[in-house]
């Protein structure tokens, strides 16, 4: 049946059918007839908008029964009963399993307009709600958090996906600001552990002398100044997700303990020999090589390959040029709306900048540019010597142009089949493209 509000009747008797249809076809509701609950079964399927007006009394699967299954489907659904006289004790039982209300034989065709009319109008504000809802959720897709068209943001997108919904370790590669705790929090998010506890530590803005108390924990008076038993970062995750940012930080006479902790999901407090059962997943970060830092022994190796069962590694901006643009948008009208002031519009002094900058802060300083320009301030400052300055639009439509064709060709290793294919652009047109602009392959 299609999505619109659509009245199934369920009757056996062809001549009560028939009546049925007639009153709601007079008042212009639309109606479907059917003769058995096996039919209507059949009918109504997961795009089913209407409601469903059913017999008690129908042979095979009666209309108790067929209440059961409907409600099985689709919880929202309204179903009436029509019962015989006598059946009353019948039909409170039924509205007790859900059913919406109950007419008794016989009934008029006003109280049956009726019923169907608040059923439907029921029915109607129930699909807007659930409308909304997947609205929201699709606001809070990956689609929605993880931001870009480029190859390489499709690709994390699908790795998050992948791997969101599993406990494997997770270490995050990137840059400063190019999103990893953003990307933390989706994994957490779409997992089964995402009504647990997300708890974040940053591990190079804690002393030393402080570190072993936040992470693991303390009792009461295990040193000077614990007055009371504290619950540390990684018993306060249990069934949920450990971040620990910028992990290269960690001091190295912890890394063994944190190490231990994985291997064996266990814990004892500062001041404690009481070993804590813990299940919590670990996401790490790192702006570093942490194979290269443990070669050179500032980070144990043993407690990387521990981390990094799965590793994402997220580009710097710089090499996403093609997200540049999105983003920026995305960030103007969320700061627009929080300053509550109209989105200026993008004029072709700040798009050539925008293009030409080199984004050393990435993500996040693309972010704080947004937000002065929502504010009417200079987005560049006029000294910036990272930004070109007075591009005309095409020329900073060029210099978007020839940034993207030669990032493609950087991670072809100058294969011109392979970056075509990537950039969905013709072979030769490429070619032409890459002559114009100059550029080595």
């Amino acid at each position: 049946m299609n999505n619109d509000l659509t009245v199934l009747i369920v009757e056996d008797d062809p001549h009560v059918l028939l009546g049925c249809q007639q009153a709601l076809a007079l008042e212009d509701i639309p109606c479907v007839g059917v003769g058995s609950a096996e039919e209507a079964l059949e009918r109504v399927g997961d795009n089913f908008a209407g409601i469903v007006i059913s017999d008690i009394r129908l042979p095979g699967i009666d209309g108790l029964e067929l209440l059961t299954r409907l409600k099985a489907r689709d919880r929202s659904l309204p179903v009436v009963l029509i019962t015989g006289h006598g059946d009353i004790s019948m039909a409170v039982g039924a509205m007790q399993k859900g059913a919406y209300d109950f007419m008794e034989k016989p009934f008029s065709p006003e109280r049956l307009v009726d019923v169907a009319r608040r059923a439907l109008e029921q029915r109607g504000l129930a699909r807007e709600v659930s409308s909304l809802r997947r609205q929201l959720a699709e606001r809070d897709s990956l689609e929605g958090r993880i931001i870009g068209r480029s190859p390489a943001m499709q690709h994390l997108r699908e790795l998050i996906a992948n791997v969101a919904d599993t406990s494997a370790n997770v270490l995050i590669e990137g840059e400063t600001g190019t999103g990893k705790e953003l990307v933390a929090r989706c994994l957490h998010d779409f997992s089964r552990r995402h009504s647990h506890q997300f708890v974040a530590l940053n591990c190079g803005g804690l002393p030393e002398n402080l570190f072993e108390s936040e992470i693991f924990g303390h009792e009461a008076n295990a040193f000077t100044g614990a007055g009371k038993r504290r619950i540390g970062k990684i018993e306060h995750a249990h069934e949920g997700t450990l971040f620990l940012d910028e992990v290269e930080s960690m001091p190295m006479n912890l890394q063994i303990k944190l190490l231990r902790v994985l291997q064996e999901r266990t814990l004892e407090r500062l001041g404690s020999n009481q070993s804590v059962a813990v299940d919590c997943r670990v996401i790490a970060a790192t702006k570093s090589d942490l194979d290269e830092l443990g070669r050179a022994n500032q980070f144990r190796s043993d407690l990387y390959y521990r981390l990094n069962v799965v590793t994402l590694e997220l580009p710097p901006l710089r090499e996403r040029r093609e997200d540049i643009l999105q983003l920026f948008e995305h960030f103007l009208q969320q700061s627009s709306l929080r300053f509550d002031r109209a989105a200026p519009e993008l004029d072709n002094q700040t798009l050539s900048n925008l293009m030409s900058h080199d984004w050393p802060g990435n993500v996040r300083e693309l972010r704080n540019v947004a937000e002065r320009f929502a504010l009417g301030l200079p987005a560049f400052k006029k000294s910036s010597g990272n930004a070109a300055q007075g591009l005309g639009f095409a020329e900073a439509v060029e210099a978007f142009e020839r940034n993207l064709l030669n990032d493609a060709l950087q991670r072809s290793g100058g294969n011109l089949t392979q970056a075509s294919q990537e950039l969905g652009m013709a072979k030769t047109t490429l070619f032409d493209k890459v002559k114009k602009y100059g550029l080595s392959h």
